[in-house]
């Protein structure tokens, strides 16, 4: 048997942090209210915490620190090829005006 994972929007879990931070309830409370566990709520709090209009930026989507991350990891690996490409070139090079 198999169980469904529920999916919560971005601003479910806004209203439910603003609830914990700016209404004053406890996790415990606002948890109960909303029918969520209180370690989940404490996490979305966090994120929330963190990177504020960023905190969730849902499903395969990436923050744009972590998009900037991939896109320089992605040119670090091109320019590394294309160095080791030149460094072939030149060995080869160097051998025939021997």
């Amino acid at each position: 048997m198999t169980t469904k994972k529920t999916v919560y929007t971005e601003e479910f879990k806004i209203d439910a942090v603003r609830l914990v931070l700016e209404e004053g309830l406890t996790k415990s409370e606002t948890g109960r209210r909303l029918g969520i566990n209180q370690s989940l709520l404490g996490r979305w709090v966090r994120a929330y915490q963190d990177r504020q209009e960023n905190a969730f930026p849902g499903k395969g989507r990436q923050t744009p620190e972590q998009e900037e991350l991939r896109r320089l990891r992605e040119e670090n690996r091109q320019l590394r090829m294309e160095r080791e490409i030149l460094k072939k070139a030149t060995a080869f090079f160097a051998k025939e005006t021997r």
